[in-house]
Formats: C-alpha cells, sequence, structure tokens
C-alpha cells in the first residue's frame, strides 16, 4: 500500500492566508475608488463628528459664548479644551477631588462629572472670572493672607468651593466649614489655613 505524502506541518496555516489576502484583494476590486480613498483620509469619521456636534450657549464670566460640541464633551473639557480658560483644574475626572470646581447659576458642581449641552443657557463662573479686574475677590485675599495653599494645584476648587460655601450659610462653625469643604482634597494638608481663610471672609462680612 501506497503511502500518502507528507503535508508540510504549516501547510494549512499558509492556505488560509492565501485566501484571506485573495478575498480581500477580490472585494477591493469591487470598492469605488472614492470608497478608498474616504476610508483612507477618515472622512467617515469627520463627518459623522460633523452630525454629531449640537449648538449651545453658554455665559461664561460675563461673556456670551455660542460653540458647537460633542453630546459627550464634559463643562470640565469645554472649559480647558474649547475656551482655553485652565484655571479650572483636571483632578481626579470622578469628581472625588474638587478640583474642577466651577459656580453654575452659582450653585458649586464639579465640572468633570457634568456634560457640557446640561448647561445650555446658563451662566458659569470659574476662578478666572471671581476676581475684579486687578482687584482680587476676598476670598482669593483671604487664601494669600492665611497661605491656603502650597502647591496650588487644588487652590482655584478650594476658593470655588469656599465662597460656595459662605453663600450657601455653612461657614458657621469650623466643624460646619470642614464638613461642607470635604468634597475639597488638598494632597498638600493646608486644611487648617483654608478653613482660617473662610471663617475670616465669613466673619468679615464682606460680599461674597
Amino acid at each position: 500500500m501506497a503511502s500518502e505524502p507528507e503535508v508540510p506541518a504549516n501547510h494549512d496555516e499558509n492556505r488560509r492566508t492565501f485566501l484571506k489576502q485573495s478575498s480581500l484583494l477580490t472585494a477591493l476590486a469591487f470598492v469605488p475608488g472614492t470608497v478608498v480613498e474616504a476610508a483612507a483620509g477618515k472622512l467617515d469619521e469627520r463627518v459623522a463628528e460633523a452630525f454629531e456636534q449640537v449648538p449651545l450657549s453658554l455665559k461664561v464670566n460675563g461673556v456670551r459664548h455660542k460653540l458647537k460640541v460633542e453630546p459627550r464633551t464634559t463643562l470640565l473639557d469645554l472649559l480647558r479644551e474649547n475656551l482655553n480658560l485652565t484655571g479650572t483644574k483636571k483632578g481626579c475626572d470622578y469628581g472625588q477631588c474638587g478640583a474642577c470646581t466651577v459656580h453654575v447659576d452659582g450653585q458649586r458642581v464639579n465640572s468633570c462629572l457634568s456634560f457640557a449641552v446640561m448647561h445650555d443657557g446658563k451662566e458659569i463662573t470659574t476662578i478666572e472670572g471671581l476676581a475684579d479686574g486687578d482687584k482680587l475677590h476676598p476670598m482669593q485675599e483671604a487664601f494669600v493672607k492665611h497661605d491656603g495653599f502650597q502647591c496650588g494645584y487644588c487652590t482655584p476648587g478650594q476658593i470655588m468651593s469656599a465662597v460656595a460655601c459662605v453663600r450657601e450659610g455653612h461657614a458657621g462653625s469650623e466643624g460646619e466649614i470642614r464638613e461642607y469643604m470635604s468634597g475639597n482634597i488638598c494632597r498638600c494638608g493646608a486644611y487648617t489655613n483654608i478653613v482660617a481663610a473662610i471663617q475670616e471672609v465669613k466673619d468679615g462680612g464682606k460680599k461674597v
């Protein structure tokens, strides 16, 4: 009985590769050239991106902005990337550190957890809009006086929350301040000085 010829071990693998390549070449032969060019230039992605953008109108630090953004754009990314307001910091992106705190219609918000399109027509205040020109806001002055920051990364969010804390009427005692500022983390540990700054502003009676 004649023995069957030996088949190379990689015969099946080579055959599959050949069939795949042949199929791909055959498919490309029937695809219009314009489609191939569009795919190569990622035209489909650019068209989809244009259709996905929605109009948005915001008043940020007293200035009205009309924009088109993707629905998934966070308020934090809009401020930093679209409006170049980089004072609002990106810390954790999970709403746990408070570095991204801004005011929306007077209420403090973690901008990393909030979609920009949710705030159409609303008024946003960031750390850049807190001062009156060259004159610092009373809370900013108090933070400087009491050394309420060290590395400074969390400071914009701390100040925005501190202002809200006083406005909300939650600065009646050291314990109350610590409770309502607990959403803002200072990795340098300047909490005592931050509390002192807030107490001074609250007791001083200046408009915040």
